[in-house]
Order: structure tokens, then sequence, then C-alpha cells
């Protein structure tokens, strides 16, 4: 039983490969499905894999980079406009810090709405004592990362399925113009036939 199944493939390879009816567009075809799906399969895990991770790295590299540090709010913090009211409730204020030289920093940055001056509260900075954003977190950097990974399969998706499908629009084309070209031989032959 088993050896004839082998022997059906076979011969089904080998009429797919005979077969009269098989143009050289319809081989160039099936080469092009083979490329798209390679290239979607290898080249999408390395391009998702290699984003995810470098977005890893670079969601770290913040986390050792940046610290929370004590600060100051040096001038009161006005109240939200209603029309932005959708960015948290957070306000530009200047606050006051001790960067990691010792030395007293001051600057602007993102608070709560509505604080009085003298109000403490955390900030963060980098190595230099720069005003930073707070760091993505192990959790949330982790998602992202693996979101940026899928975005990069995506797009790898996306530009092997449209040049793909470009070939196979040239190919038909090709096909369809030979078609053509063989109904004009053939089709006169057919059209000789009168009614009796």
């Amino acid at each position: 039983m088993r050896g004839s199944g082998r022997t059906t493939k076979r011969l089904w390879r080998w009429r797919w490969r005979s077969n009269p009816l098989r143009r050289h567009e319809d081989i160039l075809e099936a080469w092009v499905v083979l490329a798209m799906w390679a290239v979607l399969v290898v080249g999408g895990a390395v391009a998702g894999l290699v984003t995810a991770h470098a977005a890893a790295e670079e969601f770290a590299h913040q986390r050792a980079e940046r610290h929370s540090v004590r600060a100051v709010l040096l001038s009161a913090a006005p109240q939200a406009v209603p029309a932005i009211r959708g960015a948290g409730n957070r306000v530009l204020a200047k606050v006051r810090w001790t960067a990691p030289d010792g030395t007293g920093r001051s600057g602007y940055t993102r608070v709560h709405s509505g604080l009085q001056p003298g109000a403490r509260l955390t900030v963060w900075q980098d190595d230099r004592g720069n005003l930073t954003t707070e760091p993505t977190g192990p959790v949330k950097g982790a998602a992202e990362a693996v979101l940026f990974g899928l975005a990069a399969v995506a797009g790898v998706a996306g530009v092997t399925f449209g040049a793909g499908a470009a070939v196979r629009v040239r190919l038909d084309q090709r096909r369809l113009a030979q078609w053509g070209r063989e109904w004009e031989l053939v089709g006169p032959q057919w059209g000789g036939r009168k009614a009796g």
C-alpha cells in the first residue's frame, strides 16, 4: 500500500512536468510563489526577532540610564485646560532637583495640575542629570517589543506579497497575450463551419 502512494505522487509530478498545457510562465509562477513563502518565513522571522530584540534592548537601556529623583515644585501648576484633559491632567511646571553629580538643577517637566509651590514629587533624569520621561517598565517593554516584532513581520509580509502579486500580474498578462496570439491562429479554423 505504501509504495502505491509514492508511485501516485511521482506520476502526478511527472504528469505536471510533462503536461503539454504547461507554459514557461507557469513554471516561473511556481518559483515565484515558492520564493515568496521562503522570504516570508525566513525574512519575516529574522525581521521580527531582530526588531523585537532591538526594542527590548532599547527599553532595557532606558531603564538602566534613567533614574527617579525627588524634586520640589518651584511654581504653581496651573489647572489643566479642559480641551486637553485627555493628557491626564498634567501641565508644564518648573521644578528643582539634584543631579547625580550633586549640583542643583531646575527645569520644566509635566506635573499634575493644581499642585502648589513647594510640593514634592518624583521626576526622572538621565545619567547626566537632564530631565527625561519615565522609562518603559519591563512588562510593558516586553509587550511593546513583541508588537514591534509583529509589525516588522507584517511589513515583510506586505512587501513580499505585494512584490509577488506584481510579478504574478505580469505573468498573467504574458499568458493572456500568448493565448490571444494562439487563438488568432486556431480561431479561424473553428469559424469555417457553416450551419447546414
